[in-house]
């Protein structure tokens, strides 16, 4: 009995230790971002948010991360050695130019997420592992007057040039 509690406890400090060693200490992030710019034949605007991120322990970068933006959660993939990608997309008329934070989870801090959303507290409550800023300008959604119209206003214009200037040489 004494060598199974005995074995109880290493396993649950085992456990605990390395918990503690993988949540990420100090973390600092350097982000690159990319977007739509035409939104001219487009549905939706693609956002991708590439990013390395540097904890102060080592080994905490292997972590895997959580993503929330615009109120939704993201998954976030590993692309290599410190370097993670997230990326979503809006419908045009929702996605306005302006800045966009990343809320970035660890698991522990997902899971909390996740229970206030089942519990219907605010996710805003929970601490993230850090927030990234993105800067989004906008994207081009056309001319103000297409050229169909502009033509069809022209040929108009001219007809009635064309005529009144008839009407005034015959009579």
């Amino acid at each position: 009995m004494f060598k199974f509690v005995l074995a109880t406890i290493a396993l649950t400090c085992t456990v605990l230790g390395f918990a503690a060693a993988t949540s990420c200490t100090n973390p600092q992030v350097q982000t690159n971002f990319y977007s739509t710019s035409d939104a001219t034949i487009v549905s939706q605007i693609g956002f991708v948010t590439e990013f390395t991120l540097k904890c102060s322990n080592a080994g905490a970068e292997k972590l895997p991360l959580f993503a929330e933006v615009v109120g939704k959660l993201a998954p976030v993939v590993r692309l290599g050695e410190n370097k993670y990608q997230v990326s979503w997309n809006e419908e045009i008329k929702k996605a306005g130019s302006g800045t966009y934070s990343i809320r970035l989870f660890d698991e522990e801090s997902f899971a909390a997420v996740r229970k206030a959303q089942r519990a219907g507290e605010d996710v805003q409550s929970v601490k993230p592992l850090t927030t990234v800023s993105v800067h989004f300008s906008g994207a081009y959604k056309g001319p103000w007057i297409n050229s169909e119209i502009l033509a069809t206003g022209l040929v108009g214009f001219v007809a009635y040039v064309a005529f009144t200037t008839r009407s005034k040489l015959v009579a």
